[in-house]
């Protein structure tokens, strides 16, 4: 398997050390599940880039490994490190408990990617090797008989059932001294024992003087469960012809299984080159009859049925176990009546109950909710493994008590643990059989309540009352995943990190809505010089900010949040190209039609993308525009009608007039404006730049503040800058130029 990604992302491995988690774009593989970085704390400590491919591949439901991104990254995966099933690949600009918190403008920056992922692989599942011209034998497990100790195999200590489930496994195998043969085996359903065993071990080799020693054949064997095992990489090895292999309650689906032959003791000088092996491969799969599970098959084991929740979203659901000992009104069921009185592994005080869930293909953004109250001690200890029956030594989640449990690892959520009460979640539960072990600590003279409920639900805890519960599909469409999106004050992947204090909320929503009062500035002085539509507009923008921010901060919503939002940037934006506008001394039709098509321009922007930093510059080019057309058509409209004649002969005179008039524009415009006001009203504007620059979501609500007071104080300046009394008609006169004039009339004698 092959990943390409190709980004605008420029990091280096000196970069990435430098930049915190928040702020760094990562990309997360998980096998089974998507992945979410966020619960993650000492398993993300090795922010290492991807270097020539070096990858360490995440295997089981609680890996994960995440990837700073960098602009070119390929990595290449072998048939040793990949295995047949779901794979996710998630990219997050930046991780975190803010990640989730809701912020009106992310100033982090934005990054394009283009990801590319290709499989090779032979056209059938019986075929490998680079050049698919290896073959792979399926070991064909069908039901047969009744187990019949001692048939092929002998195991005295897994007890005879006359209603015990087995299967026989049989292949007979010829091939060359350390030629390797590969086997794979499909285990359809959880089972409690797999066996698997080379008999009648010979060679077929040819030697002088001497007999073969039967003893002397090896046949090392290399198991791993999902993907090709190796030397470097598996879950068993051993050698066959001296011991079986015995795996204890085995995974629910596709084994594997390479054999080496060899012969340790060659008896004899002259060897034929062709010299074989040959074997057989016999074991068996034990299951306990249905409702039965356990060593001794006398733990009793239910499966649960999904029961869909009405009203909710996709594959939420409540399980319930399919048998006739309990009826069960609502999502809880009794445990009494369902334990188990015996022993499992030779534990005789602490039986075994078992319950099968599955959860189905595309559920796999879902969460596991288990939840076990009891009206006294609670005398359970549970395990869950998915594919198979968990044990002591083999589980991926569990719980023992407060202080033994899987609270470390990332994808457990412990919520409440007390003696009488147990609630924890399994985050991105990964699809399949799951199978909860309730291991009974005692069960010596105790009646007691015990109340136990599973269910898949979307968000933890309903995003722990502080965000909204949002469901996405993935880029394929055919899994859908849940996410929170938390409010100003929380963060955290079910909003149950407090970022923000009640005292520090308080004190933001006030700073972020009353900053925008200085908006009665400038919407004063436009009154007074009675500038009605600009008193209208900056009034109205202060008042949309201020209720757009109220709303922003969760205080109160006066419209939707969209609306709002679009309000604020709009009028704003309105309001500084007005600003510019206001300092021509043009004609109400010229400048109606100027604020006419930057409405239309602004509004444009505001409706897409409203909080993209370029539109700060584009306003201010906008109003920039908007003077020096203004000024355009005042100077026009104010000029004489001059009949110019050329005279080449007077360039002198010519040029000195020119002079003359550039003197004059001079000092119309230093007589035109008060420029202690403007330069107040540009350092207003460098101020809130400033801070716009360094609005971050930490500080976001402080340099914010400054940025409305900046702003709104910049257009006070502004409008106050300006004087009327200048006629630009008088004082720009153009420049002089020779011309005649002449007049024909005729007139009488003493006239």
């Amino acid at each position: 398997m092959s990943i390409a990604v190709d980004s605008d992302v420029d990091l280096d491995a000196k970069s990435i050390s430098k930049i915190p988690k928040t702020m760094l774009p990562m990309i997360c593989f998980r096998d089974g599940s998507p992945p979410l970085p966020d619960v993650l704390n000492s398993s993300l400590v090795a922010l290492v880039s991807i270097y020539n491919g070096s990858f360490n591949v995440p295997r089981g439901p609680q890996n994960v490994q995440c990837y700073p991104i960098q602009r070119n990254m390929v990595v290449k995966l072998t048939n040793e490190q990949i295995s047949p099933g779901v794979w996710y690949l998630g990219l997050f600009n930046g991780i975190g408990s803010t990640r989730t918190q809701s912020k009106m403008i992310v100033r982090s920056p934005s990054f394009s990617f283009s990801a590319n992922v290709s499989v090779e692989g032979c056209t059938t599942s019986t075929l490998w090797g680079q050049y698919c011209n290896q073959t792979v034998d399926s070991l064909s497990c069908s039901p047969s008989d009744s187990y019949i100790p001692g048939e092929n195999i002998s195991n005295a200590n897994f007890p005879p059932n006359g209603n015990m489930v087995s299967c026989k496994i049989f292949e007979i195998s010829c091939h060359g001294d350390g030629e390797v043969k590969v086997y794979f085996l499909e285990v359809l359903e959880v089972a409690e024992e797999l066996t698997i065993m080379a008999v009648n071990a010979s060679s077929g080799a040819t030697w002088t003087n001497n007999t073969i020693d039967v003893s002397g054949v090896n046949l090392t064997y290399f198991v791993r469960y999902g993907a090709m095992p190796s030397v470097a990489d598996h879950d068993f090895s051993g050698d066959l012809n001296k011991a079986p292999l015995v795996i204890r309650a085995p995974k629910v689906g596709r084994w594997l299984i390479s054999v080496l032959p060899s012969l340790s003791k060659a008896i004899g000088r002259n060897q034929n080159s062709s010299t074989q092996i040959c074997y057989s491969i016999t074991g068996q799969l034990r299951q306990c009859p249905l409702g039965k599970a356990g060593f001794n098959c006398t733990s009793e084991r239910y499966v649960l049925e999904t029961v869909l929740r009405r009203d909710s979203s996709p594959f939420e659901s409540y399980y319930l176990p399919v048998t006739g000992k309990v009826v069960p009104d609502s999502a809880n069921f009794p445990l009494d009546p369902l334990s188990s009185n015996a022993s499992y592994g030779g534990e005789l005080d602490s039986p075994w109950t078992y319950f099968l869930l599955n959860i189905p293909r595309g559920a796999a953004g879902g969460n596991i909710h288990v939840r076990l109250t009891s009206d006294m001690k609670i005398n359970y200890e549970i395990y869950a493994r998915v594919g198979g029956f968990p044990s002591l030594d083999n589980w991926d989640y569990y719980y023992a008590n407060k202080t033994r449990s899987s609270d470390g690892s990332p994808f457990f959520k412990l919520y409440d643990s007390s003696e009488g009460k147990v609630d924890f979640y399994i985050l991105y539960s990964q699809e399949g059989t799951w199978t909860f072990g309730l291991r009974h600590l005692n069960t010596i003279n105790r009646t007691s309540n015990d109340i136990m409920s599973v269910s898949v639900e979307r968000c933890p805890r309903k995003c722990s009352s502080h965000g909204d519960c949002k469901v996405a599909l993935d880029a394929t469409g055919l899994t859908s995943y849940s996410f929170c999106s938390c409010d100003r004050t929380h963060g955290g992947f079910d909003c149950s990190i407090e970022i923000v204090s009640h005292q520090g909320h308080v004190r933001q929503s006030i700073a972020l809505i009353a900053s925008n009062v200085a908006a009665v500035l400038p919407a004063y002085w436009a009154i007074r010089q009675k500038a009605f539509s600009e008193w209208v507009l900056f009034t109205s923008s202060g008042i949309s900010s201020g209720l757009y921010h109220a709303c922003d901060v969760g205080a109160w919503c006066a419209l939707s949040f969209n609306v709002l939002q679009f309000m604020d940037f709009w009028l704003s934006f309105m309001a500084v190209v007005s600003t510019f506008v206001y300092m021509t001394a043009i004609d109400e039709v010229y400048k109606r039609t100027i604020q006419t098509v930057v409405a239309i321009l602004t509004a444009l922007m505001a409706i897409t993308k409203a909080t993209r930093s370029s539109n700060i510059i584009l306003v201010m080019a906008i109003g920039g525009i908007g003077l020096l057309v203004g000024w355009l058509i005042e100077f026009s409209t104010n000029f004489r009608s001059y009949s110019f004649s050329m005279n080449l002969l007077n360039m002198s005179s010519r040029w000195q007039n020119i002079r003359q008039w550039f003197k004059n524009l001079l000092k119309t415009l230093w007589r035109r404006f008060r420029w202690g006001f403007v330069l107040a009203g540009f350092a207003a504007l460098a101020m809130a730049a400033i801070s716009w620059n360094l609005e971050s979501s930490e500080s976001y609500w402080i340099w914010h503040s400054i940025w409305h007071v900046s702003i709104y104080t910049s257009s006070f300046f502004f409008l106050c800058s300006k004087v009327d009394a200048v006629n630009t008609a008088d004082e720009i006169p153009a420049p002089a130029a020779n011309y005649e004039l002449t007049r024909r009339d005729s007139f009488s004698r003493g006239e």
